[in-house]
């Protein structure tokens, strides 16, 4: 979630108590300090006379905090623009997701942390390819990828269309079309489903796994046999 100012406090994610939280400007009834730069600017189309950079202290944890407030004079009626700690906000993915799928999941998420949405969901569309192909589906591009993945049965019509539209299509654009912004709500929606897909292809591997060699996508798994030789009898 990205921080939110109000009436001087900071609610975010807090990268120690790694929750959402309240980052706070006064303990005991003072503030923790402050910085004033009296400077006419513009900010998200706004003008305004001054910015403050305000100390902060986490309400759970006690982790500090600095925010940048735009303002006119009155600083709890001010706009925040900067706010450290960067807190990232993971959600729950299934275990046996690979490795290297994870990463670039977690990767995307970094991004989003610190509003670099564009690469964030290119990172989301790389995932669900990368999911397709260690689930069999190696052919065409990454379209025919998910149309086949729903004609078998592995992912539902709604689940289909939802790839191909807030994962694939935003992603090709943004890997090939001429740059434009990507706003937070579109990486939200290319997360989320990027989310539900690894939960399909994953949360039950070995039933998925199991449907996909008898489909013919994954090739059969060898059974070891284990051998037992016999110690031999002493004299």
């Amino acid at each position: 979630m990205a921080p939110i100012y109000r009436e001087g406090n900071v609610t975010a994610v807090c990268p120690d108590c790694k929750a959402i939280t309240s980052f706070d400007h006064k303990g005991q009834n003072a503030e923790h300090g402050t910085i004033l730069v009296n400077r006419n600017h513009s900010f998200q189309g706004k003008g305004y006379n001054r910015y403050i950079y305000v100390l902060m202290k986490c309400g759970g944890c006690g982790r500090g905090g600095l925010a940048q407030i735009h303002d006119n004079g009155r600083q709890l009626e001010g706009t925040l623009g900067e706010f450290l700690p960067v807190g990232i906000e993971y959600i729950k993915i299934p275990n046996d997701v690979p490795l290297g799928i994870q990463n670039e999941f977690r990767e995307g998420e970094l991004c989003a942390a610190y509003s670099a949405y564009r690469s964030a969901s290119a990172m989301m569309r790389s995932v669900l390819e990368k999911a397709l192909k260690d689930s069999g589906y190696t052919s065409g591009k990454l379209y025919n990828k998910i149309e086949q993945a729903a004609q078998d049965g592995i992912i539902t019509d709604a689940r289909r269309q939802r790839a191909q539209d807030e994962i694939r299509t935003l992603g090709n654009d943004i890997l090939h079309d001429e740059w434009k912004e990507v706003k937070i709500e579109d990486f939200e929606l290319a997360h989320h489903y990027a989310q539900r897909i690894l939960e399909d292809l994953y949360d039950d591997r070995p039933r998925i796994v199991a449907k996909l060699t008898s489909l013919k996508r994954l090739p059969p798994v060898a059974s070891a046999t284990a051998t037992v030789t016999s110690a031999p009898t002493k004299p």
